[in-house]
């Protein structure tokens, strides 16, 4: 019982942090912004230009993961979110203050992790179903719309909430291992967005095989209700991805227990 309480204190203490930090704030407000406000600008556009569409356009269209497009951007402001919520603490040196009052190490980044995952997922969840109902609100009457009552639907915008749970506490790992938030945010960046560039000059059949474990694939999977071509159905995406996550976290947890907490190195 006491550990628990230690761990419950510990993880209040991270939740004051990270709601006082100025990078967290803004960042959850430009992660609202993303994912709600080119949610409702792409549906807009969709539906003013509708009639213009091709046959073949209008037949594969889908409501549900258009009216979630924004929050593909938005997945780089919760990975400047996951990545600063540790790395700003070795930049301003309060790192050593902080295990001053944590001594074990494991149970403060257990706390980190709870209070980034609920509030990532609790944000994840809010902007995408407001996105989804926004952008189903805006086709009503001109293109087709999907309903929340329809388990693939709701399946694909829970997914989508917690696809950018998952990119933050991937970023948050990053940030442990590299300790810095520049190398961290970079590296992040280039996992989502140069990576999959690169894979472009890659054969065809080799293109087919790679982009679809690249991170930003499996999220289109995870939000759409029927698998994209030479993709991964939503449910065996989000494991893969987890298994990214819990791959990336199991390192930088180690390489934290073993490494001089001032140093950078």
């Amino acid at each position: 019982m006491a550990n628990e309480s230690t761990l419950m204190a510990t993880a209040q203490s991270e939740w004051l942090k990270f709601r006082t930090v100025r990078s967290s704030i803004m960042g959850v407000a430009v992660t609202v912004l993303l994912t709600i406000g080119l949610g409702v600008l792409i549906t807009t556009l969709v539906r003013t230009h509708w009639t213009q569409l091709s046959p073949l356009r209008v037949a594969t269209f889908d409501p549900v993961s258009s009216s979630l497009r924004g929050s593909l951007f938005a997945q780089f402001a919760v990975g400047v979110i996951g990545s600063l919520f540790i790395t700003s603490e070795y930049t301003s040196g309060s790192i050593c203050t902080t295990l001053t009052a944590v001594p074990n190490r494991f149970r403060l980044i257990a706390g980190k992790c709870i209070v980034l995952a609920v509030s990532m997922l609790i944000l994840g969840e809010f902007v995408c179903f407001a996105a989804f109902l926004i952008g189903q609100r805006i086709y009503l009457g001109v293109v087709p719309t999907a309903s929340i009552s329809n388990g693939a639907v709701l399946r694909s915008v829970i997914l989508a909430g917690l696809y950018l749970a998952l990119l933050a506490l991937f970023a948050f790992a990053l940030g442990l291992i590299l300790r810095q938030s520049a190398a961290a945010i970079s590296v992040f960046v280039s996992v989502l967005l140069i990576v999959p560039i690169i894979g472009l000059f890659f054969p065809q059949n080799w293109q087919n095989d790679f982009m679809r474990f690249e991170p930003s694939t499996l999220g289109v999977s995870m939000q759409s209700p029927f698998a994209p071509s030479n993709s991964f159905g939503a449910w065996s995406a989000t494991l893969i991805l987890l298994a990214y996550v819990t791959g990336t976290m199991a390192i930088a947890v180690v390489l934290f227990l073993r490494r001089d907490a001032g140093s950078n190195q």
